[in-house]
């Protein structure tokens, strides 16, 4: 009986494990575009509406990750690259498992001012568009066209632990790409990173 129990919950966690690990695919649509979620500075934000003329930029991010801390930098060039290119941004922390220390709101509101996000920081309280998007690791982004179609995902740069070494900007590649009509090469890139803490 206890060798079964135990294989029940190994059936679970691998099951689990598979439907976090299904990266969404180059081509799909925005995942629950339409849903609303509260942003730090307490406003309602769908990834439709925050998508803009050229496309979207989703980075799920958090606030303690020293990956996501490494890249600050690179977060606020990207963030500002996107505005010049008329694309809409939004960041997402999706570490349900640490909403009640580190990622709480409260904390995520002093993070968003320390950094000057000027874009949305929201909430994925329960994980649950991490898991539409397949998202695993922070930082991780998926770049949306004009179209709100996937053109790219992975990693901002080829060097996340040391962002200063980095020799190819993969994210910035991609988004010139995708406005001069052509498709980023590569499209996916292997996200280097803290897991995400799910539930």
């Amino acid at each position: 009986m206890k060798k079964i129990k135990l294989l029940a919950t190994a059936i679970t966690l691998s099951l689990s494990t598979a439907v976090f690990a299904q990266s969404l695919e180059i081509g799909a649509g925005i995942p629950m575009g339409n849903d609303k979620f509260t942003s730090v500075d307490k406003k309602e934000v769908s990834l439709n509406s925050a998508k803009t003329a050229n496309g979207l930029l989703v980075m799920f991010s958090c606030n303690t990750c020293p990956y996501v801390i490494k890249s600050q930098e690179r977060t606020k060039e990207t963030i500002d690259y996107a505005k010049k290119m008329d694309i809409g941004m939004v960041i997402v922390n999706s570490n349900a498992a640490q909403r009640d220390g580190a990622d709480s709101h409260e904390a995520m509101s002093r993070y968003a001012k320390k950094q000057g996000y000027s874009v949305p920081y929201i909430g994925d309280d329960q994980a649950k568009l991490a898991d539409a998007f397949g998202a695993m690791r922070t930082p991780e982004v998926f770049l949306f066209d004009a179209t709100g179609k996937l053109v790219y995902k992975g990693a901002m740069e080829d060097s996340p632990a040391d962002p200063a070494a980095s020799k190819q900007m993969f994210l910035k590649n991609a988004i010139n790409n995708m406005l001069a009509g052509a498709a980023p090469d590569p499209s996916t890139t292997k996200s280097i990173g803290c897991t995400i803490k799910r539930l």
